[in-house]
């Protein structure tokens, strides 16, 4: 499948002397996102347990012109998310943007699946999401606002064989994100959450390891194609901007339309 364009400044650079946190920012969608933020103008932390991949991603932002600096983190540890806030804004004065991005699926059928392996999928897809978003709210609060965007998935929003700890997980998240919303709106904390349908990410290219594969998948998706990275990282940056000042609560499906069609079989409507 074809890769998209390089990342390049946007006009718009709506997000100029902010300071923004990428978890899960080593590839894929987290990637695309500090990319994009970066190229508008934001202070990007760059958060994931690999140093190696934080800092070629720190790399290419630096190299284009932007600003961004790899932190270690482990999203299930709550002490280290914390950690990763106070230093931030130790170093930068402030926090304005959160995207929690770090997941981790398990999958299992409900019959075979241990305990171990259902609360690995809440581990980073929810507890990481809750602990990250504690920890930024204090601050936002005492500057007068902030952007929190979750990622969840359209697992979480329709059923998956074989997904039921991974899509509870990320149904909590899409819940999570609207108790966040409502008990931020008063210290204009806005809270939002996306859930991508089947993107191009480095997992989504293990289980789909050809172009077969590739073809076979795409063509359940309304779109006929995958997603890329950056299809993600634009509705991420809008949530998370200015532009989006009066939008909270919400969850946006970015998956080719495929949340949106009932299969019917094998009827014929052309």
């Amino acid at each position: 499948m074809e890769k998209s364009a390089a990342i390049t400044p946007s006009l718009a650079q709506r997000f100029i002397g902010k300071v923004a946190i990428v978890t899960g920012a080593g590839t894929g969608i987290g990637e695309a996102t500090a990319m994009l933020l970066a190229a508008e103008g934001a202070n990007v932390i760059c958060c994931g347990r690999t140093l190696s991949t934080l800092a070629t991603v720190t790399d290419k932002i630096v190299s284009a012109g932007g600003k961004a600096k790899a932190m270690v983190l482990d999203v299930t540890d709550e002490k280290s998310f914390k950690q990763v806030v106070d230093d931030t804004v130790s170093e930068f004065g402030r926090i304005d943007v959160l995207i929690n991005n770090a997941g981790y699926v398990v999958n299992g059928m409900i019959d075979s699946q241990s305990a171990d392996d259902w609360r690995n999928n809440f581990s980073a897809c929810l507890d990481g999401t809750f602990f990250g978003t504690k920890a930024v709210i204090p601050y936002m609060q005492e500057q007068g606002g902030g952007a929190i965007v979750n990622v969840a998935s359209v697992c979480g929003m329709l059923a998956c064989m074989g997904t039921a700890g991974y899509s509870a997980a990320k149904e909590g998240v899409i819940t999570f994100t609207n108790n966040t919303a409502i008990e931020g709106a008063p210290y204009n904390i806005r809270a939002n959450v996306v859930s991508p349908g089947i993107i191009l990410t480095p997992a989504a290219e293990k289980a789909l390891p050809d172009q077969a594969a590739q073809d076979f998948t795409a063509k359940s998706v309304p779109l006929k194609r995958i997603g890329d990275p950056i299809e993600m990282a634009k509705p991420i940056a809008f949530l998370a901007s200015d532009d989006a000042s009066y939008v909270t609560g919400v969850n946006i499906p970015v998956d080719g339309g495929r949340t949106c069609e009932l299969v019917i079989g094998a009827a014929d409507f052309t």
